[in-house]
């Protein structure tokens, strides 16, 4: 059970831009919007902050970002971000043969060398203490830009806020996320836990 029960997008009108916003990354509005509606200005602010880390004009690909936020969101154990993040990565042109491996990337040929480090780097700076080294950052900059490091770290943190949000508050799982993480590491182990209650269409 949702500790919050979403909220229907009409209670707050004037958020439509901010709801419409996710329509075109995820083909609808996820339920941890809806339950923050509540308070429009987090919506506003996470839209914005949103669209600054997936800026389609960015370097990093905007499939891998997404593996970014997936792998962060398996630090901090957020089933709710664990998909949402797969069906991003699945929508921006990442092979369904690459998310099944995303739990094993570190051995996978689907990765290469370059992403290997970058979501080793995910994983670290996700963790709870920060495990990042000076040694593993400057092997990371022999691989990605700096430019490319700050936009990979964006998404970490963004996923931070989203992780504790929705594992607090136990948003529902959608339809279309639950059944594309069921399909790529379901036989991994994943499930949607506490997510898995009935959402709102």
């Amino acid at each position: 059970m949702p500790r919050l029960d979403p909220l229907p997008a009409e209670t707050t009108p004037e958020l439509k831009s901010h709801f419409d916003f996710f329509l075109g990354t995820l083909g609808f509005t996820p339920n941890s919007v809806l339950t923050m509606q509540r308070k429009p200005k987090l919506v506003q602010a996470l839209a914005q902050l949103n669209a600054a880390v997936m800026d389609p004009a960015g370097e990093v690909d905007l499939g891998f970002r997404r593996l970014i936020g997936h792998v962060a969101s398996k630090v901090s154990g957020c089933l709710y971000c664990q998909a949402h993040t797969l069906l991003g990565a699945h929508n921006f042109g990442i092979s369904e043969a690459k998310l099944a491996d995303v739990w094993t990337y570190a051995t996978s040929p689907m990765y290469s060398l370059r992403e290997r480090l970058a979501l080793d780097f995910a994983l670290a700076a996700a963790s709870q203490p920060n495990t990042v080294t000076d040694a593993q950052f400057a092997e990371l900059q022999q691989h990605w830009s700096d430019n490319e490091i700050t936009e990979i770290l964006g998404v970490v943190a963004m996923f931070a806020f989203l992780n504790r949000w929705n594992d607090t508050m136990g948003t529902p799982l959608e339809a279309a996320p639950t059944e594309i993480a069921r399909q790529a590491i379901g036989s991994h182990g994943w499930t949607a836990g506490k997510h898995g209650q009935p959402a709102l269409p």
